[in-house]
C-alpha cells in the first residue's frame, strides 16, 4: 500500500496560542528518533518527562502523546494522562504502564486509539513516512477532578475537554519510521 501524502501540520499550531513552558526527556531529545523502549515492538514504555516554568494559576496538568502523521483523517492518540496535581513536575519512564502505578495518586489514563488505558508505543505502518510523536504537557486552570471525565473517555474527548482549560503547553517531539 502506498502511504505517500503530505506531512500533517503540527497539531498544536492549529489551536489558539497559549503560554509556553519547558519539557525535556531523559530518553530522547526534541526532534530526534525515539529509542526502542518507546517503540511498540521494542518496549512499549512511556518516556521519562520533566517540565518547568508552567504559567501562574496552573492547578493541574494533562500529558499526551499524539501522532499527527498516522494514515487516518484524525491522526492517532498513543497516550493521555489527566488529573496530574499542580506540584507534579515529572513522570518517570514507564509511568504509562497499564494500571497507572507510576502515576501520582488520583491521576489516570484515558482510552487510546489502541483501545487501552496505557501508553502505546510508536508503530507506524511498515514503509510509511517518518512519523512525529508529539508529547505535550498541558497546564490547566482546573483542579484534579475538575474536568468531569474518567478513564473510559477517548483521548480525543479528553483533549476536547482539557483544551478549553489550557493555560500553557510544553511540547517535545520524537520521531520514528518502521
Amino acid at each position: 500500500m502506498d502511504f505517500t501524502r503530505p506531512t500533517a501540520p503540527a497539531p498544536y499550531e492549529m489551536l489558539p496560542a497559549t503560554a509556553t513552558f519547558e519539557v525535556t526527556s531523559e530518553d530522547f531529545t526534541d526532534g530526534a528518533s525515539l529509542p526502542d523502549a518507546q517503540i511498540a515492538a521494542g518496549g512499549n514504555r512511556s518516556p521519562q518527562l520533566s517540565w518547568s516554568g508552567a504559567p501562574e494559576g496552573t492547578k493541574s496538568f494533562a500529558v499526551s502523546c499524539f501522532d499527527p502523521d498516522a494514515p487516518t483523517p484524525a491522526g492517532f492518540w498513543h497516550w493521555t494522562v489527566v488529573d496530574l496535581p499542580a506540584d507534579t513536575t515529572s513522570l518517570p519512564a514507564g509511568a504509562g504502564a497499564e494500571g497507572g502505578a507510576g502515576l501520582p495518586q488520583g491521576a489516570f489514563m484515558t482510552t487510546t486509539d489502541n483501545g487501552t488505558q496505557d501508553f502505546g508505543g510508536a508503530a507506524p505502518p511498515e514503509g510509511d513516512m517518518v512519523h512525529r510523536y508529539v508529547f505535550a504537557v498541558h497546564a490547566l486552570d482546573t483542579e484534579p477532578g475538575g474536568l468531569g471525565i474518567d478513564g473510559s473517555v477517548s483521548c480525543t474527548v479528553a483533549a476536547f475537554t482539557y483544551l478549553g482549560h489550557t493555560l500553557g503547553r510544553a511540547v517535545i517531539t520524537g520521531t520514528y519510521q518502521a
